[in-house]
């Protein structure tokens, strides 16, 4: 490995170079605004990608950060995600404090985005929520993941395929107040060689696929958000269960468009009975839309009901005053994505484009009025809360 700067850019050029070459599938790729907002993606990507070569290894496991407010390529802003590579053939054991929020979900299966080619590279093999658990009369979680369960085992199991390769935890929080995250750690239970220094070579190689991560992780994403937008254009809902999520989710998904002073009312029935719900924005490239210091989402917890029981949110560049403003952060396109999980029905929500100055017309009568110095409040709380969540 030849030592200069221009020798590693070198091993990094050709992953780089596939990921801007992406910027030509997303829906505006002349426009600067957009090139802008990919090459920063791009440098997410590459800083997230570190973690995923560099940090732990299935005879070594440990939670590296996946999806948070730090990396936001499409992440549930209810979910801290943590990822850890695993082995089929292997036994690991989880164990710590529950916390106090409203889900915690292990999801088992061979390859995972950005470290795979293509969709049909991977394969969901089993998730479960902490509901099927049994948790210690101290509260905790302890749970082995393995092949079979060994008979002198009395606790929880989940089975381990022999080709998964990836475990995805699952953080979900609904009242981001007062919820306490779990204090989770993980071990491999069979004897193995001590953590290895990395040879130069093995070194080498995970650079290149390093830098292949960006354009993997474009590639399967802009493909979703294409996908959505040409099966049923803009402000438009389409449920459909996403193949690799949660299998007892169903997703929500919708490309929105509005100018500014206009708005987007979405209006929907609520299932009659649903474990956990929410709704977020997403940028034109699949992120989460800021937040943490904006009104991007809402779940069930935190959500206004109307007073005939349905869900009514505004989607608009400025605040209308009125309760569940969904804030997209100065983009005017993007996509809007509900979950229902565990849900008894699967009602399909709408999306009405009206002149911002007419969304009193659309609400009902008794709808409440949401003061600045009110939405400031509201909005120091959620910052408050987001910020004292753990992030890996």
């Amino acid at each position: 490995m030849a030592h200069s700067l221009p020798a590693l850019l070198d091993r990094l050029r050709p992953g780089l170079e596939e990921a801007v070459a992406e910027i030509a599938h997303t829906w505006r790729p002349a426009d600067p605004a957009y090139r802008a907002d990919v090459y920063r993606q791009i440098l997410m990507n590459l800083a997230y990608a570190y973690f995923v070569y560099f940090h732990a290894d299935p005879e070594h496991p440990d939670w590296s950060p996946l999806w948070n407010p730090v990396f936001t390529m499409q992440p549930n802003p209810d979910d801290i995600y943590l990822y850890c590579p695993i082995r089929g053939d292997l036994r690991y054991r989880i164990s710590g404090p529950r916390g106090t929020v409203k889900m915690v979900t292990f999801t088992v299966q061979r390859g995972f985005c950005g470290l795979v080619d293509s969709v049909a590279e991977m394969g969901e093999f089993a998730d479960l929520d902490d509901r099927a658990l049994h948790l210690t009369p101290e509260g905790e979680i302890d749970l082995l993941l393995a092949a079979e369960r060994p008979a002198d085992w009395s606790g929880d199991w989940l089975r381990l395929p022999p080709t998964a390769d990836t475990l995805v935890v699952r953080l979900r929080a609904y009242d981001w107040e007062n919820e306490v995250d779990p204090n989770l750690a993980i071990q491999c239970l069979d004897p193995v060689p001590p953590k290895p220094r990395l040879a130069p070579a093995e070194i080498e190689r995970r650079i290149r696929e390093l830098a292949r991560f960006p354009a993997r992780m474009a590639r399967l994403f802009y493909g979703m958000q294409n996908a959505i937008r040409e099966a049923v254009g803009v402000n438009v809902f389409q449920p459909a269960p996403i193949e690799g999520a949660l299998s007892r989710q169903i997703y929500l998904p919708a490309a929105f468009e509005l100018s500014p002073g206009e708005a987007l009312l979405l209006e929907t029935d609520l299932p009659r009975r649903c474990h956990y719900w929410n709704f977020q924005l997403n940028d034109p490239y699949f992120n989460a839309c800021e937040y943490v210091y904006r009104f991007a989402s809402l779940n069930g917890h935190q959500a206004h009901i109307s007073s005939d029981g349905r869900f009514r949110a505004v989607i608009a560049l400025e605040d209308p005053g009125a309760p569940n403003w969904l804030d997209p952060g100065g983009f005017t396109e993007g996509t809007v994505y509900g979950r229902w999980y565990d849900a008894s029905d699967c009602p399909t929500p709408s999306l009405r484009r009206i002149p911002l100055a007419e969304v009193w017309e659309w609400l009902p009568p008794d709808t409440p009025r949401v003061s600045p110095k009110e939405r400031a409040e509201q909005l120091a709380r959620r910052v408050r809360a987001a910020q004292r969540r753990r992030r890996w």
